[in-house]
């Protein structure tokens, strides 16, 4: 399957998997804390069976690959952005919050390009404009 298809799904599954979030969250009087703990859990579950034929490769991988996984996947995104993200929906409407919170290509952009090396171009200026504003025009207001 193309690489698109899969950016695609995932934007489905994360749009409508914030909405049960939200919906949950609400329903259960659960606190943002616990509500990602949960979701947590249950994705970690998940993905512990589905990798469990790659396990092996850990070792291959190496300290700095497993700390840049650990630092930018466990602690920035996994826990400090979760629990913002659970803190938003929780206490917004998921129409003010996902267009905000889902800037993520934005914020990815910039620092594969700053910290990446990939290249900059005029068509990734102006994709970065339109995203910014498109942001701005859903939640202004």
């Amino acid at each position: 399957m193309k690489p698109q298809i899969f950016a695609l799904i995932t934007a489905i599954a994360w749009g409508v998997g914030g909405y049960f979030e939200k919906k949950g969250l609400h329903a259960g009087n659960l606190s943002p804390q616990l509500g990602i703990t949960i979701r947590t859990f249950i994705a970690f579950l998940i993905l512990a069976i589905v990798s469990f034929p790659q396990w092996k490769t850990i070792g291959q991988a190496g300290v700095k690959s497993l700390s840049m996984m650990v630092i930018g996947g466990g602690v920035i995104a996994g826990s400090v952005g979760m629990l913002c993200f659970y803190a938003a929906i929780k206490g917004a409407p998921l129409s003010r919050v996902m267009p905000i919170a889902f800037t993520s290509p934005l914020f990815g952009a910039v620092a594969g390009i700053l910290l990446g090396g990939e290249s900059f171009s005029l068509k990734t200026a102006i994709g970065m404009l339109m995203t910014v504003g498109g942001i701005v025009i859903l939640t202004v207001g």
